[in-house]
């Protein structure tokens, strides 16, 4: 009987696990499967928290509808009937001290069709202008390799990529656009460069991809935590341990020890570490992968949820919130009307909101280290600032993610594919799975187990069929 350990008890090593058992079962493998958790509750960043009469995700709020590997993968948890959609309605950008509508008819802020860019309030007319160039200009170097700014800018121009792309997509991504990759983030865009002739073309084309009905996230009626604890609940093939810390993983002959801070030492066969970046560096704890580990990069996010007792009319109609751009006057990067848009969170129909603070905000630097309450104060200011609510919460939580969100930079992919392939060489059988390496999203992470799963399996029926 051969056993394969997931470290790391977030939605990437619970799917792995997930898939693992499911492949167990209907190729026979005979796994003896084991999922190690140092803290004492599984999920990661997916974590739902339920105060006052409020719903609030302290990590991710979502999962994107669209994404095909999504699906069916609820659709075999049984979750179906409990799913809920966001509410749409406009999204803003806050900047030179107001809320600008980002155009309908746009994806991450890039336009859809020729009346998505000349309806925003946030480019000027000699922008629109320039972005036109964008169907004359050809493609003679740039590849998904690029840097997603550097790409843009060329084609569209710079206002329209710093004043209304840029701060929607760094929101996405948590990072600047100059350090981002088009390969990790947007690919599609220099195919259709390439196939069109033309980005907006190309997004013309195709909006129907990005802009198909109204239901374009998905979340759970009693929170996301939900197709967690579904996964828990599925796992009775598993052995789970939570609240355990790894101290040290060695190879010994075709086996992996596994030495704990507490209780006896474990073998495995197989081994996915689907933890940060940094908690995997720590457990492999080998000098020759440290240069790779090191070129991934990661940044810090603080969100802040305030409650308040009345109901949202105040703000903008059809409002669902609001990106900052740069040097706006505010501290915060973006703000979530969270009852608006998702009315699941509020079972009063009370006003919720959340703020988010990230490492890249030029305010970093005050706010790394703020105490629970001048944080709240913060917020406060931001939403006055914004939203003119002087009014205090009834209920507030914040949460810190340090140095734990992805950054998928011009080096990202280098180093993955070298990392690989030095643990393919010095360490056969150790997978490195999860959103430090393979793509943000729950969907992504999903997909990105089942992947683990696959090879893995693979291997072991290989090396049946060897014998």
């Amino acid at each position: 009987m051969k056993t394969v350990t997931v470290i790391g008890g977030g939605i990437t090593g619970l799917s792995t696990l997930y898939y693992l058992q499911k492949l167990n079962r209907e190729y026979d493998l005979h796994l003896n499967l084991v999922l190690i958790e140092k803290e004492n509750d599984l999920g990661g960043k997916i974590k739902t928290i339920h105060k006052d009469h409020y719903i609030m995700e302290t990590g991710a709020d979502s999962m994107v509808a669209r994404n095909a590997h999504l699906m069916p993968f609820i659709k075999e948890l049984g979750l179906e009937e409990e799913m809920v959609y966001n509410t749409t309605g406009t999204s803003y950008i806050y900047t030179d001290g107001r809320l600008h509508e980002i155009p309908a008819e746009s994806v991450f802020g890039i336009p859809a069709s020729m009346s998505s860019l000349f309806n925003s309030t946030l480019i000027s007319h000699e922008g629109k202008i320039r972005a036109m160039k964008d169907f004359t200009t050809p493609n003679t170097k740039f590849s998904k390799e690029d840097s997603v700014a550097v790409f843009l800018k060329a084609f569209l121009g710079e206002e329209l990529v710093e004043k209304q792309i840029s701060p929607v997509l760094s929101g996405v991504y948590s990072g600047k656009l100059d350090k981002l990759t088009l390969a990790s983030t947007l690919p599609y865009l220099v195919d259709y460069k390439n196939e069109y002739g033309s980005i907006l073309k190309g997004m013309f084309k195709n909006k129907s991809r990005f802009l198909s009905g109204n239901k374009k996230f998905i979340s759970f009626e009693n929170g996301l935590s939900r197709i967690i604890e579904r996964l828990e609940e599925e796992l009775s093939g598993a052995c789970i341990h939570k609240g355990t810390s790894i101290k040290q993983l060695t190879r010994e002959g075709e086996r992996y020890k596994i030495s704990f801070e507490k209780g006896s030492d474990f073998y495995s066969d197989f081994v996915v570490i689907s933890t940060p970046h940094q908690a995997a560096k720590t457990i492999v704890g080998d000098q020759e992968l440290n240069q790779e580990f090191d070129r991934l990069v990661n940044s810090s996010l603080i969100s802040v949820y305030l409650g308040f007792e009345f109901d949202d009319a105040e703000l903008p109609a059809n409002g669902t919130g609001f990106i900052v751009s740069e040097n706006s006057g505010l501290d915060c990067d973006a703000c979530t009307w969270t009852s608006r848009k998702w009315s699941h969170t509020s079972k009063k129909q009370k006003l919720l909101i959340r703020l988010f603070y990230k490492s890249s905000n030029q305010a970093w630097g005050r706010l790394k280290d703020a105490s629970r309450e001048e944080l709240i104060e913060t917020a406060l200011s931001d939403i006055e600032k914004s939203l003119g609510i002087q009014e205090q919460p009834s209920s507030a939580e914040v949460t810190s993610w340090k140095e734990l969100m992805p950054n998928y930079t011009l080096q990202h992919s280098g180093a993955v594919s070298s990392l690989n392939q030095k643990l393919e060489s010095l360490y056969p059988g150790l997978f490195l799975a999860g959103a430090s390496y393979y793509g943000v999203g729950i969907a992504a992470c999903i997909k990105n187990g089942e992947e683990t799963a696959e090879k893995i399996s693979g291997l072991i029926l290989s090396q049946k069929t060897s014998k």
